[in-house]
C-alpha cells in the first residue's frame, strides 16, 4: 500500500502559508486594478461557463494551488483510478464509477483484474435501457393486464439521493406518462405517504439494494410488498394463495441488486434483476442500473444524454492542464478556504428549482467521501478534513440563511448555480420572471463579493448606529457556474464536477474518498438495540443509562 504524499510537507504548502501570513483579500481593488481578472477566471467546463473571479484568490495563491496539486499526485492519481488499481485500499477495490459513462465504442477497452469492464457495462446498460422501453411501451404490465403508471423506487443513500435529485431536475424531460415516487426512510410514515393515492394494478416497485440485504430498503420493500397485496385484494384481485401472490410480486416488483439468490427468495423474478458491482461506491451509482427508474420515467436517450454529460467532464480532467482544469482548480480553492482561510462549511445555492435536491445529494457525496480522520495507510491525516455541504435554491434561502453568509462572522464559501433559459418559460404582465429570477444570482454574487461601505450606506442618508448594521463587509467567496438550460448532459456535467471537486480534494488530504466506515457502527448497534426497544430486557440491561432512560421514555409513552 502506497502512503499518500504529506500535503504540509510540501513546498507548495509552505507558499500558501506564506500567502495566508500576509493575505488581506481585496476583491473591490483587484477587480478595479485588473481588467483581465474575470477573463482569465472564466473557464468552459463542457456546456457550463465557470467564473472563479469572485474568490478570495490572486494569481499567485491559484499558481501554489496548482503547485499543490503537482507535489500531491492529483492527475497521478486520477490516472490510477481510470486504469483500476485498487485505490479503494480498505476494501482493496477499484474505483470505477467514471466507467459506467464509457461510450460503448471507447478505446482501448478497459480490462481491469481480468474482467473486461466495457462489456460488462454495456451490457447491464443494454437490459436497463430493454426494460425501460417495455414499461415505456405498456409491453410490460401489472398482473391485471394494466400499463404501468407509476414507479416506486425504494432504497436508501445513493440509491435514493442520486434518483430522486436526477428525477426532479429532468421532470421535463418525462414524457411517457410515467411518473416517479421515491421511499428511503425506515420511518413508516415515508412509504405510507409514497403509496398514497396509488393504484396498485398500475404501480411498479424498484428495491434497490446491491446485497438486498440494506435494513431500511428490505423492511420497505417488505411493506410495500404487503401493500400490494392488500390493495389487490381490495380492488377485487385474487391474491388468495402463494401462487396468486407470488405472480403479482413478479408483475410489480424488480431489483437492483446482484444477489439473484435474495432477490428470488423476496419474489422477484432474477431475470429482472440488474446488477452493479463493488467497484461503484453507493454515492457515485446514479449512472449505473441504480439509474432504472430514470431510464424509465425519462426514457433511455435521456439517461444515455446524462451519461454523456458525465463523460464530458471524465475527459476534461484527464486531458486538462492544471491551470484550466474545473473540477481541479475548484477542489484546491476548498482546500484553501478549509485549510488556510478556516472554512468549516460550504454553501452550494442553485438558482433553478429543478436543482432543489442537489444540495442534499452533494451532502452525501461529499461529507460521505472526505469526513475521515485517517488516510488511506491508516496513518492520522495531517490537516483539516471536509466540510459540512449545505443550500436550498434561490431565492429562497435569500430569505432565510443569506444574513449569516452575508453579514456573520463565518467564512462561507458558496456556489451559485444558475441556467440562462429555463423549463417553464412564465411571464407576469410583461415582465419576464426568469430574467428577475436571474438578476437576483447576480445581484447576490456582486454583494457578497463588494459589499457595501460605511461612506456608501451614509450617502444614502443612513446616520447613526444604523450606518453599521447597514454596511456589508464584502470579500465573501463565490463561484458562479451558468449554463444555456438544465439539459440531460448539463446535468451529468454538474454532477461529474463535484465528484472530481472531492476526489481532487480527498487525494491532498490523503484520505480515501471511497469507504465510509463511519456509517457502520450505528447500523451495528441498532439491530442490537432493536430488540431492547420490543422489551427483550436483556437487551435493555445491556445498553448505557441514557439509552435505557430513552427506551423507557419510549415504552411509557408508545400508543
Amino acid at each position: 500500500m502506497n502512503s499518500p504524499i504529506d500535503a504540509t510537507a510540501t513546498s507548495a504548502w509552505a507558499e500558501l502559508e506564506a500567502h495566508q501570513r500576509d493575505f488581506a483579500p481585496d476583491l473591490r481593488g483587484w477587480f478595479a486594478a485588473d481588467a483581465g481578472r474575470v477573463g482569465r477566471m472564466s473557464l468552459p467546463l463542457g456546456d457550463l461557463h465557470v467564473d472563479l473571479s469572485k474568490n478570495l484568490v490572486t494569481d499567485e495563491v491559484i499558481a501554489s494551488l496548482v503547485k499543490l496539486a503537482d507535489e500531491t499526485g492529483v492527475l497521478t492519481r486520477y490516472q490510477a483510478m481510470l486504469a483500476g488499481e485498487h485505490i479503494n485500499t480498505t476494501e482493496d477495490r477499484a474505483v470505477l464509477h467514471t466507467a459506467l459513462r464509457r461510450p460503448a465504442d471507447a478505446t482501448p477497452e478497459l480490462v481491469v483484474d481480468g474482467q473486461n469492464i466495457d462489456e460488462d457495462v454495456q451490457e447491464v446498460l443494454g437490459r436497463v435501457n430493454e426494460f425501460a422501453d417495455r414499461v415505456r411501451s405498456g409491453e410490460w404490465t401489472g398482473v391485471t393486464g394494466k400499463r404501468v403508471e407509476t414507479i416506486v423506487n425504494i432504497g436508501i443513500g445513493g440509491s435514493d439521493l442520486g434518483p430522486v435529485m436526477v428525477y426532479e431536475a429532468l421532470e421535463p424531460y418525462a414524457n411517457a406518462g410515467i411518473s416517479a415516487r421515491f421511499v428511503s426512510n425506515i420511518d413508516p410514515t415515508d412509504m405510507g405517504q409514497k403509496v398514497k393515492g396509488l393504484d396498485p394494478e398500475t404501480t411498479l416497485f424498484i428495491v434497490a439494494s446491491k446485497t438486498f440485504t440494506t435494513l431500511e430498503t428490505l423492511t420497505n420493500a417488505r411493506l410495500a410488498r404487503a401493500w400490494l397485496w392488500e390493495q389487490l385484494a381490495e380492488a377485487g384481485v385474487d391474491v388468495s394463495d402463494d401462487d396468486k401472490r407470488a405472480d403479482a410480486v413478479a408483475h410489480h416488483f424488480v431489483a437492483v441488486s446482484t444477489a439473484l439468490d435474495k432477490v428470488e427468495a423476496f419474489g422477484i423474478d432474477p431475470t429482472n434483476a440488474f446488477g452493479f458491482w463493488d467497484w461503484v461506491g453507493g454515492r457515485y451509482s446514479v449512472d449505473s442500473a441504480i439509474g432504472l427508474s430514470l431510464a424509465i420515467a425519462l426514457g433511455p436517450d435521456v439517461f444515455g444524454e446524462l451519461l454523456d454529460g458525465f463523460h464530458t467532464v471524465d475527459r476534461h480532467v484527464a486531458e486538462t492542464p492544471l491551470e484550466q482544469n474545473v473540477p481541479v482548480l475548484m477542489g484546491l480553492l476548498n482546500i484553501w478556504y478549509v485549510n488556510f482561510l478556516g472554512a468549516q462549511s460550504h454553501a452550494v445555492l442553485p438558482y433553478a428549482q429543478q436543482l432543489h435536491r442537489f444540495p442534499a445529494y452533494l451532502q452525501q457525496l461529499t461529507m460521505e467521501s472526505n469526513g475521515k480522520s485517517v488516510r488511506w495507510d491508516g496513518s492520522p491525516v495531517t490537516t483539516e478534513t471536509g466540510e459540512i455541504f449545505w443550500g436550498e435554491p434561490g431565492t429562497n434561502g435569500q430569505h432565510a440563511f443569506y444574513q449569516l453568509i452575508h453579514q456573520g462572522t463565518t467564512l462561507i464559501p458558496a456556489d451559485f448555480i444558475a441556467v440562462v433559459n429555463p423549463a417553464y418559460e412564465l411571464k407576469d404582465g410583461d415582465q419576464d420572471v426568469h430574467a428577475l429570477f436571474l438578476a437576483n444570482f447576480l445581484a447576490q454574487t456582486k454583494a457578497l463579493a463588494f459589499g457595501k461601505t460605511a461612506e456608501e450606506v451614509e450617502e444614502e442618508g443612513t446616520t447613526g448606529a444604523l450606518v453599521a448594521a447597514r454596511t456589508f463587509a464584502g470579500n465573501k467567496p463565490t463561484t458562479s457556474i451558468f449554463a444555456p438550460s438544465l439539459t440531460p448532459a448539463v446535468l451529468g456535467q454538474l454532477i461529474a464536477l463535484y465528484e472530481h471537486i472531492t476526489f481532487t480534494q480527498g487525494v491532498i488530504w490523503g484520505v480515501n474518498s471511497f469507504d465510509q466506515w463511519g456509517v457502520e457502527l450505528g447500523k451495528q448497534l441498532a439491530v442490537q438495540i432493536a430488540p431492547a426497544v420490543e422489551g427483550d430486557q436483556w437487551a435493555f440491561a445491556a445498553q448505557d443509562a441514557s439509552t435505557q432512560s430513552l427506551i423507557e421514555y419510549y415504552q411509557a409513552h408508545r400508543n
